[in-house]
């Protein structure tokens, strides 16, 4: 494989060598999309346009740096601070499209020129942020911004700006700059190699059955998925993408393969072989500690925390232990309910984590009579996507519509024009819900184009993605959801109307660039609408008949809305411990990660029949995605999003416009040009409270 990935990386280069006379008009990212909205044009854009459109990208950027540095004007606002917010267009450009389709639909031949372009990129970055010229005209501008007379926001872009080349090191000696260079670089591929181990381990295995009493217990649409993911008849085939293997370890009766199942998913990355993680996560950490001193900071969680809301590793901490606490105890009283059910079953073996989401839905359909093949039907794809839009037109009155006339990502996806009510564009939207050996899991929203504004002040109209790994239709019936899966849609949701809604200025303010402790709160809120009688009775439909889902049913999943939460808390807990033990490490250079890993666990008192969510050697957001010393924030921005529904609940109405027009114009459209708890107390009218989180977690 890697061989492989070296050969097409030489092939690419070569290729692009002897193309350097590419024409604009044989380049689509060299020319304006002639396309509706704007989309990019991805039926025209071939692997071969990359490389020398990047090319292009960063000698045109560099142009654009050295007019700043040579400008011989005395630094101002607009010669300067803007005109380095209103640089690097075609760069960001063809950015925007290479960074999606990695994520999404990634092949060998865009992963070698990955390996190029990413430590170019770096060096491209920290050539500029470390420009000691550019710097002092950074600076020369700062040092008046009070007698500038800026509004706010252009305000903030002088301040965010001055940050920005800061915390990159501005300030360093020469002799640090060049270490720093170094390191950024490496670890750009670390990084990116981990995200490919991690698909590569999770494409790479597959569990065959060809035993059909190997399938009893479960569902008929899980063993038809199995029996379409293999290519030969009267065998069925399970893989570690999601829609895969949770319900095989929720159904399957056979514990033996439950077991077999979970540890490969557990495993992925700790094998020892060409995919191992382990010795990269032992770099990126000395890495990123020798960067955070060279920064004057003890650790990366100090230094990436104090450009956060939390501000300090003792401040998430104190979060976190406040939660584990009662979630341990729930947990335990949840594993112990299992056990005697293992033993009334006539069992003699100790639960084990391979059990736990088998008993998990023994029980939820003993004590709520409720399972989730059983709400399953009236949580069909389409429908739960349907009822995500009509929840934006209850709130702000926008409208999504589907559109077949513009170039698509990936053959999966689906796009929609979006609008307020008086019919003003807003954006596009780029709906993409199925998996593939080419995309990596889990799910997530992003940007083909951002909102902003030219210099000239048009309004450049955004173009949002939500990628997410769910079943396909399979055995002639449609995608249908768990409840999980459900709230994950609106999840995902939340960030694209974040990225949809906004309506600044600049760029980089623009959308969901806030701190990674807030960007959770516009995604998670709409999770709280999922549960609500009046929310599912719009969309919750049964597939077949159209029935809507019955007040019964509503009642047995608000009944069981906060089983097995000891489990969901104490295992994401874990995992953001887990976390921010490693980036609070002033010594790193001898770390043994699966050892770190069991003292880290052992020390909050982890019990064994729970693993944290996310497990060191494939714990891709914190290694390659940028929640390094930031997986607390779901739990952060939790208090924040149950405080925030909190004020639609106590005001009698879910659908509040008046306080849904506030959530709008006060967090959704104003990105990251304010300070976010300010922005957060300016909507809600006071501090958030955690009661909210605790109440609906059953933690009080």
């Amino acid at each position: 494989m890697k061989t492989k990935t070296l050969l097409f990386a030489t092939m690419i280069l070569l290729f692009a060598a002897c193309n350097t006379g590419t024409t604009e008009n044989e380049n689509p990212f060299l020319a304006d999309y002639e396309t509706p909205y704007g989309v990019p044009p991805f039926d025209l854009i071939k692997i071969e346009h990359y490389v020398p459109a990047f090319n292009q990208a960063i000698d045109e950027h560099n142009a654009e740096i050295e007019a700043i540095v040579s400008n011989t004007e005395v630094p101002t606002f607009e010669n300067t601070i803007l005109a380095l917010e209103y640089s690097e267009n075609l760069l960001q450009k063809v950015s925007d499209v290479f960074g999606n389709q990695m994520s999404a639909n990634t092949n060998d031949e865009l992963q070698a020129i990955a390996k190029d372009v990413y430590p170019r990129l770096s060096k491209h970055s920290d050539e500029i942020m470390l420009n000691a010229n550019l710097f002092a005209k950074v600076q020369s501008v700062y040092e008046q911004k009070n007698q500038l007379n800026l509004n706010n926001e252009s305000l903030k872009l002088l301040e965010e700006t001055h940050k920005d080349f800061v915390r990159s090191g501005a300030n360093l000696a020469d002799e640090q700059k060049e270490e720093l260079k170094k390191i950024n670089e490496e670890l750009s591929l670390l990084s990116l190699q981990f995200g490919e181990n991690l698909l590569a381990e999770t494409n790479n295995y597959k569990l065959v059955i060809d035993n059909q009493d190997d399938l009893a217990g479960l569902p008929e649409s899980v063993i038809s998925a199995a029996a379409e993911a293999s290519n030969e008849e009267s065998k069925w085939v399970f893989t570690l993408h999601s829609p895969s293997w949770i319900p095989f370890l929720q159904y399957a009766e056979n514990r033996d393969l439950r077991e077999k199942l979970y540890k490969a998913m557990y495993m992925r990355g700790n094998n020892d072989n060409e995919y191992d993680n382990k010795k990269i996560i032992q770099n990126i950490l000395k890495l990123r500690t020798r960067r955070a001193n060279i920064m004057g900071y003890d650790t990366h969680a100090d230094f990436a925390l104090s450009d956060r809301m939390a501000k300090t590793p003792a401040n998430v901490y104190d979060l976190l232990n406040q939660l584990w606490t009662p979630a341990l105890e729930m947990a335990k009283n949840e594993a112990a309910e299992m056990q005697k059910m293992i033993e009334a079953e006539g069992n003699n073996f100790k639960l084990e984590s391979w059990d736990w989401w088998y008993y998990a839905e023994k029980i939820r359909k003993e004590k709520y009579d409720l399972d989730d093949s059983e709400i399953r039907p009236y949580f069909e794809l389409n429908n739960v996507r349907e009822g995500a839009f009509t929840l934006a037109n209850k709130l702000w009155g926008i409208h999504f519509e589907e559109i077949n006339n513009v170039p698509l990502p990936h053959p999966d996806a689906k796009a929609f024009e979006v609008s307020n009510s008086d019919g003003s564009l807003i954006g596009v939207f780029y709906a993409d819900y199925h998996p593939r050996a080419s995309k990596r899991g889990g799910a997530w929203m992003s940007s083909y184009r951002k909102q902003s504004q030219t210099r000239d002040g048009q309004f450049v109209h955004p173009v949002i993605t939500n990628v997410m790994n769910f079943s396909k239709p399979t055995g002639g019936k449609p995608a249908l959801l768990s409840f999980d899966e459900v709230t994950t849609l609106f999840h995902e949701f939340g960030h694209g109307l974040h990225g949809l809604l906004s309506d600044c200025k600049y760029h980089s303010l623009s959308g969901t660039s806030v701190p990674r402790d807030f960007v959770e709160l516009p995604s998670q809120i709409m999770e709280n609408w999922c549960s609500q009688p009046e929310m599912l009775k719009l969309f919750a439909k049964h597939y077949e008949t159209g029935e809507v889902i019955p007040q019964e049913l509503i009642d047995k999943i608000l009944a069981s809305s906060q089983f097995n939460q000891g489990f969901a808390t104490v295992e994401y807990l874990a995992a953001s411990i887990l976390d921010m033990d490693y980036h609070t490490q002033k010594d790193v250079e001898n770390i043994n990660i699966e050892e770190f890993e069991k003292k880290s666990m052992d020390a909050i008192g982890l019990i064994d029949e729970i693993i944290p969510r996310y497990k060191s050697s494939y714990f891709n957001h914190i290694w390659a995605s940028g929640y390094s010393a930031g997986y607390y924030s779901y739990i952060w921005a939790e208090v924040l999003d149950a405080d925030a529904f909190h004020y639609f609940v106590e005001s009698g109405d879910i659908f509040n416009t008046e306080i849904a027009s506030s959530y709008r114009d006060n967090i959704l459209s104003k990105g990251g040009t304010g300070d976010a708890m300010t922005m957060y107390k300016t909507f809600r009218g006071q501090e958030p409270s955690i009661e909210p989180l605790l109440e609906n977690r059953g933690l009080n």
